[in-house]
């Protein structure tokens, strides 16, 4: 059940922001989100700085390991997390981990501010910050369905989209400002976002607690694995965004392909950032008004498709305008794919799996391009970052067809 009881009997793209605890949350998100990509900006930037400071250090390993530190966490805490999302109050939860990761921020504000910061240090507090995160997510998402009615819930992982891809325009564009005048200030700003969604999260008046907690039994963490795996149009869903982010991760590269191969400054790197989310706002804006397509399942394949296509041309790209018109493709294209892929698993899963599922669900959209980014640092030493974005591009492209050709209750599935 939804917190608040006004439904709109007329099709609307705004008809989720009526119901008030989503209404809080969107709001809180939105500020947050654009805080969480200045983060993103300062943390890759000072990573760029710290590793070309060491004399013979290779800037792609240490830009690729960031992806590494993240998917430590992941893997060690996703299944645990989505137990503990279906057995408390959600909100609850979110109100932990979100003071949590204000706090995080808090701290390496002040340690750039005072250079007290070091590579390993950086990489040790990412480590509990992205555990805080793993946590977080599971309980965000399974917390969603209850706040707005089921036929809303559509519309509300489109304005979801809305928010996220709103906040990956601002954020990085102010990210790449800021950074060129203090990378502390960003962590401030960035905590102070958390802040909006803590307050948020206060003033929602609903319970949600899960609707049915059943007795912890050996097993029971691994549940949400064996709901997903009985579920092909789930976990067919889930592989294919394994295999496009894990190809097709070129973000932690940016900071190296601005610098060494269009040669712009970080101001640019800003709008690199942000191109993604300026084609993902366009598609959220066009699913939200005109709802999801028929044939959702081969929509999601083609998207995918599409995004490999535009990670080549940004990994081929001779100039800067031509590589954000890549990026805005590959943002547009993954808004569709992830749209349809959320609402899909979303109303295939009863909700007091949700958490789990969410979880099971992490490793495969987390993981992806948390390794992806791995991948590509390590392709980029060998040969070249240019050569390593589109190749990736093109196997992601293939992995795409591949699977649509071996899963046909995938691109057959129309709801």
């Amino acid at each position: 059940m939804a917190s608040d009881s006004t439904t709109s009997r007329q099709p609307s793209a705004l008809v989720a922001l009526r119901h008030r605890d989503y209404r809080l949350l969107w709001s809180g998100q939105l500020i947050s989100i654009a805080g969480s990509q200045m983060h993103t900006v300062a943390l890759h930037v000072q990573v760029y700085r710290l590793a070309e400071a060491i004399p013979g250090a290779n800037s792609a390993i240490f830009l690729g390991l960031i992806g590494f530190f993240q998917f430590i966490p992941l893997i060690l805490l996703a299944l645990r997390a989505g137990l503990l999302a279906d057995r408390v109050d959600r909100r609850r939860l979110m109100i932990v981990t979100q003071s949590i990761l204000m706090g995080l921020s808090l701290v390496l504000a002040v340690l750039s501010w005072f250079e007290l910061i070091n590579l390993w240090l950086l990489y040790g507090i990412m480590i509990i910050f992205f555990s805080a995160k793993t946590f977080d997510l599971p309980a965000r998402q399974a917390l969603i369905p209850r706040l707005v009615p089921r036929e809303v819930l559509p519309t509300a992982l489109s304005l979801n989209m809305i928010a996220w891809q709103i906040g990956n325009i601002a954020g990085p564009a102010l990210g790449g400002w800021f950074v060129t005048h203090s990378i502390a200030l960003v962590y401030l700003l960035d905590a102070l976002s958390y802040g909006a969604v803590v307050f948020g999260l206060w003033q929602m008046r609903g319970n949600y607690a899960p609707t049915e907690v059943k007795p912890v039994v050996k097993g029971s963490v691994w549940e949400g694995l064996r709901f997903v795996s009985r579920t092909p149009i789930i976990w067919s869903t889930m592989v294919l965004d394994f295999v496009a982010t894990f190809c097709g991760a070129a973000t932690t590269l940016l900071p190296l392909f601005a610098d060494q191969v269009l040669k712009v400054d970080e101001k640019a790197l800003g709008l690199m950032y942000a191109a993604p989310a300026t084609g993902a706002l366009i598609a959220a804006l066009a699913m939200s008004w005109f709802g999801n397509p028929r044939r959702q399942g081969m929509v999601v394949v083609v998207s995918v498709v599409l995004y490999g296509l535009a990670t080549m041309v940004f990994g081929l790209a001779p100039s800067l305008p031509i590589a954000l018109l890549g990026l805005a493709g590959t943002g547009a294209a993954d808004t569709v794919s992830a749209v349809l892929r959320g609402t899909i698993r979303q109303l295939n899963t009863p909700d007091e799996l949700r958490g789990r599922a969410t979880s099971a669900n992490m490793l495969f959209f987390q993981g992806g391009p948390l390794l992806g980014e791995v991948e590509a640092g390590i392709a980029a030493t060998l040969f070249g970052a240019p050569a390593a974005i589109a190749f990736g591009g093109a196997i992601c492209v293939t992995a795409a067809i591949i699977i649509a050709l071996r899963i046909p209750s995938l691109r057959l599935y129309d709801r």
